[in-house]
């Protein structure tokens, strides 16, 4: 079956389209198109799709999406707004898989990892479509469910928000079978007065559920209470709780890095179980166990569900553990370039601190970290980055790098020992960096998404500037 036809199109969006076609994906980015994609050309702040129709259509488009008239050297259906447009054909994608089982992921931390984790599980016992990367925004969820394929037995749909509302919207359109809140944090403090409201705006992800649906929730939360209530008031009829809080369905009871890993020891619906995750920190091992709550949720063969989280591979920036190679030795590095908040920071200074630990019973390696700024965190900001200093030293880190005006707020609270450089972006730090890193060290290195982090992963594993085989 094609994903979708000029016929189907015309109907649900009440417009003509100038030639037949017939599409079997879904783009909105004309670089990424593939042969047979439908190309949705969005206009945004700083680009405008439509400028990119014909290079979609070089890329092998089907036919195109648009509301602006024009010549185009294809197929088109002109609407009267593309985003709304898309918007349709995600809730119309999702309506049409009736049989598919949905699963929507939030939280202030963990969502994509538990997402990512989810989507292995249930990818191994069903045909399953997963959100890609971090599409869980007014975008992202439309696209995903717009991509649906008919068949799916499973679905998992990452939703994230900055304002109150957004999520409201995204539920209504994915309306998942089970809902996932990995925890809240103190993240989009500027658009929030407090974390009650955060949690609340959380808990918007409820209303879309179905009927009879489940509620994954976090035990140990302060706000637990709060969610339970909101979950069962939007119809909720199953609650599954993880956490180390007793009585929680999925409990912890200890997360331990052995040899770069994680061996997790839990209590699943009271029965004991262990294993060994390829990722660093406890923070790893609730987003594993809110993964298995979910897959449980929908069916899924929970001793099979293990076996896939021990082989899993840890996405690029999210934790990613590498050995990178030196003319005089090897040192290991932590990527976290993905994102950064106050409460992931902390999870990932934690992993930083017991994998040098673990280096150091050998007598080597120092623990580095390389910070960026955290963004959309409000008027407290400046105290919040400050207070990374703390942590650092806590965890007794050796050295910081850091680059941001708000992370310099760190740099000037920590110790003169740990102080090692400090620049107004990630790549004015790499030839400082890579001066500084001897071999057996652990370096670790995390920001918000739009510092670019990335380019210090990048750098350090090039051939030129770290010889990295």
């Amino acid at each position: 079956m094609p994903l979708w036809t000029s016929a189907e199109l015309e109907k649900l969006l009440q417009a003509k389209a100038t030639g037949r076609f017939v599409a079997e994906g879904v783009s909105i980015d004309s670089r990424a198109v593939e042969a047979g994609d439908l190309f949705v050309a969005l206009a945004g702040p700083s680009h405008d799709g439509h400028d990119f129709v014909a290079k979609a259509f070089e890329n092998g488009a089907a036919a195109a999406l648009v509301h602006k008239a024009g010549s185009y050297p294809g197929p088109v259906i002109v609407v009267a707004d593309t985003q709304a447009a898309l918007t349709a054909l995600g809730a119309a994608g999702r309506t049409r898989a009736a049989r598919t089982k949905v699963i929507g992921v939030t939280g202030s931390v963990g969502k994509t990892g538990t997402k990512e984790m989810l989507g292995a599980i249930l990818s191994a016992q069903g045909s399953t479509h997963i959100s890609l990367g971090s599409h869980n925004n007014h975008w992202g969820v439309p696209l995903t469910l717009a991509r649906l394929p008919r068949d799916s037995v499973y679905a998992v749909q990452e939703m994230g928000m900055n304002h109150a509302g957004e999520l409201a919207a995204l539920t209504q359109i994915a309306r998942p079978e089970v809902a996932v809140i990995t925890t809240v944090g103190p993240a989009h403090l500027e658009h929030f007065s407090d974390l009650g409201a955060i949690v609340a705006a959380k808990c918007e992800i409820f209303e879309g559920l179905s009927q009879g649906g489940t509620a994954v929730l976090p035990a140990d939360h302060a706000y637990f209470g709060t969610m339970e209530a909101a979950a069962k008031q939007a119809g909720a009829a199953n609650i599954i709780t993880f956490g180390s809080a007793e009585g929680a369905d999925l409990r912890l009871i200890s997360a331990k890095v052995v040899a770069m890993q994680t061996v997790v020891e839990a209590e699943i619906g009271g029965g004991a179980v262990d294993y060994t995750l390829p990722f660093i920190g406890g923070h790893w091992a609730m987003n594993s166990l809110a993964a298995l709550g979910a897959a449980i949720a929908v069916g899924a063969d929970a001793s099979r569900a293990i076996e896939t989280l021990e082989a899993i591979r840890v996405p690029d920036g999210r934790g990613a553990i590498t050995e990178v190679a030196k003319d005089d030795g090897a040192f290991i590095l932590i990527d976290e370039s993905y994102n950064a908040n106050p409460q992931s920071l902390e999870a990932a200074i934690d992993a930083l601190s017991a994998v040098a630990t673990m280096r150091q019973i050998y007598g080597t390696g120092r623990a580095i970290a390389v910070l960026g700024d955290m963004f959309e965190l409000g008027p407290t900001s400046r105290a919040l980055h400050a207070a990374v200093a703390t942590q650092l030293t806590t965890k007794e880190i050796d050295r910081l790098f850091t680059c941001g005006d708000l992370m310099a707020c760190a740099y000037e609270a920590a110790p003169e020992a740990m102080r090692a450089a400090h620049a107004d972006d990630a790549e004015a730090l790499i030839a400082a960096l890579d001066a500084e890193i001897r071999p057996g060290d652990v370096v670790m290195i995390k920001g918000s998404h739009g510092m670019r982090m990335d380019r210090i992963v990048r750098a350090l594993k090039s051939p030129a500037t770290s010889n990295a085989s």
